[in-house]
C-alpha cells in the first residue's frame, strides 16, 4: 500500500468513543467483507484506505505496517467504516494517500462509526501488523439499492492486494504479476467504465 511509514510510535488505543453507547453493524457480514475506512489525521483531514472486516461478535480487523490508518487508530480510537461499490473510489483508498474534508464518502451506500481496540499485534515477514476490534457507536444507511454481481468489481478487488504486494519480499513477483494480468483479463471481458478506470488507477498507483 501507499500509506506512508515512520518510526513513530503513537499512545494506547482508548477513544472518547469507547464509551459510547453500542450501535448495531448498518449491514449483515460475513467472511471478509471489502469496506473502506476513514481515520481522523493529526492534520485535521479523514485519511481512506482499505479494510477487510472479519465477521465475528466482535467484528476485528487488522492493520499492515506503520499506515496512516494505524497511527491514526492509535491517535483517536475510532474510525469511520464505509460500504461502497465504486471500484474508483475503492482502488484509491486501497493504493493511495487520500484524504478528505469529511468521515463519510459520497459513494458510502452505508457506514458505521466504530470505536476500536487493539487486542494483538505481531510479525509476518518484514511487516508489523496489529489486530483491532470494531465496535459501531453510530451507523446508517445513506442509501438502499439492488444488488447486482460484478465480476469486474472483484477483480478490482483483488488487483488491489496483488498490486500493493509487489514490493513485498515475501512475495513471488512473478506470480503477483500473472494475477494482475488475470484480472485485467476479467475487467476487459466483464467490467464497465467505473472497473476500467479503477484498473487504470492500480497501474498508475503501483509498480505494476
Amino acid at each position: 500500500m501507499s500509506d506512508e511509514r515512520d518510526a513513530t510510535d503513537d499512545a494506547a488505543t482508548g477513544g472518547e468513543a469507547g464509551g459510547a453507547d453500542a450501535a448495531e453493524w448498518p449491514v449483515a457480514l460475513s467472511g471478509v467483507t471489502e469496506s473502506v475506512v476513514t481515520t481522523l489525521g493529526p492534520n485535521g483531514l479523514w485519511n481512506a484506505a482499505a479494510l477487510g472486516l472479519h465477521a465475528g461478535d466482535p467484528v476485528t480487523a487488522r492493520t499492515w505496517g506503520n499506515t496512516r490508518t494505524r497511527r491514526n487508530l492509535h491517535r483517536q480510537g475510532e474510525g469511520y467504516v464505509q460500504f461502497v461499490d465504486d471500484p474508483v473510489d475503492f482502488a484509491e483508498a486501497a493504493l493511495t494517500i487520500t484524504e478528505r474534508d469529511e468521515p463519510v464518502l459520497a459513494s458510502a451506500n452505508a457506514w458505521a462509526r466504530v470505536a476500536v481496540e487493539r487486542i494483538e499485534s505481531g510479525r509476518e515477514g518484514d511487516t508489523d501488523w496489529e489486530e483491532w476490534t470494531l465496535r459501531p457507536v453510530e451507523s446508517a444507511i445513506e442509501r438502499e439499492t439492488v444488488p447486482t454481481i460484478d465480476r469486474g468489481f472483484g477483480a478490482v478487488v483483488e488487483a488491489t492486494v496483488a498490486a500493493s504486494r509487489l514490493e513485498v519480499a515475501d512475495y513471488d513477483e512473478s506470480e503477483l504479476r500473472d494475477r494482475l494480468a488475470y484480472c485485467a483479463s476479467v475487467v476487459d471481458r466483464a467490467g464497465g467504465p467505473r472497473e476500467r478506470e479503477a484498473l487504470e488507477r492500480v497501474r498508475e498507483h503501483s509498480t505494476w
